[in-house]
């Protein structure tokens, strides 16, 4: 069997220095702000973020280099065989596409990913990857098991603030000034490659029970097979606000006894479009490892 390296970007959420005990490489997302590069957990920490963020200052997103892509790839065919590449969901950002182009230079050695996952659920894309590589699977495999199963995960968010969502375009002036005065807060999902709208409520508090209940249904219906077997993971994510999002965790542990709730921040990527200050909920089903 051939020595597979696996791959993925900073928008799962996974750090340089867990990518380094995972034994994975991490490709950091660039982002703009005024006009200056800096990469996503090397040159910009999440803290350094949302201190740019809330001055207001223009921060932009960009995908990774060719040129960094094909040379960590070229790096890393020294010492593996294959590799198996896991960006984030093609649907939010060209990335993948970008990456697929340049592995068919590869020859089939590089296998690129497009399991429109991001975040937690494409954390949990990168550790089925490594229990695949640890039985045995080739990067071919891997890569179409993950793909079979990309559409079997779920994210719910809330917001604080309407700004950004103003700010990209989302929604209008108009429609975010009556939100603010309402305290109407909007509950997002990703199911697959879009970032939508699920449902708007009054208040973050009824945002967190609209959310629960989602995720008990989707639990319920869509993963019934999958949660009676043992085979779904449920996750937590923030932006900046790690204090509320452990009490958030703490109402999800209470709703789903028995589930293991890991939690991480949301990736940068989302972040910038969403603003400080919002939690999610997210499910993803476990490759199974024959």
């Amino acid at each position: 069997m051939g020595k597979i390296a696996i791959v993925t970007d900073s928008n799962s959420g996974i750090t340089q220095d867990e990518g380094r005990k995972l034994g994975i490489s991490v490709v950091p997302m660039p982002f703009y702000i005024n006009e200056k590069l800096y990469l996503e957990g090397i040159t910009l920490s999440q803290e350094e973020f949302y201190e740019r963020l809330k001055n207001d200052e223009p921060i932009s997103t960009s995908q990774p280099s060719p040129a960094d892509i094909c040379g960590l790839w070229d790096t890393l065919l020294k010492e593996y065989d294959e590799i198996v590449h896991i960006p984030m969901s093609s649907g939010l950002s060209a990335s993948c596409s970008t990456a697929m182009a340049m592995a068919q230079d590869y020859e089939g050695k590089v296998q690129v990913v497009d399991n429109q996952r991001i975040s937690v659920t494409q954390r949990q894309s990168v550790l089925d990857a490594l229990a695949l590589r640890g039985a045995g699977k080739s990067a071919a495999q891997i890569k179409e098991i993950l793909e079979a199963e990309k559409l079997e995960a779920s994210i719910y968010i809330t917001l604080e603030t309407l700004k950004y969502l103003k700010k990209g375009g989302r929604i209008t002036p108009a429609a975010a000034a009556i939100g603010t005065v309402l305290n109407l807060k909007p509950v997002l999902q990703i199911q697959g490659d879009k970032l939508d709208a699920y449902s708007k409520t009054r208040g973050k508090k009824q945002a967190k029970k609209v959310m629960l209940s989602a995720m008990k249904n989707d639990m319920e219906t869509r993963f019934s097979k999958y949660a009676e077997a043992g085979e779904m993971c449920l996750q937590a994510a923030y932006t900046g606000n790690q204090e509320e999002a452990e009490e958030f965790k703490k109402e999800i542990e209470a709703a789903f006894p028995g589930y293991e709730v890991v939690m991480n921040p949301l990736s940068l990527s989302v972040a910038c479009h969403i603003g400080y200050g919002a939690v999610a909920i997210a499910c993803s089903k476990k490759v199974t490892v024959k």
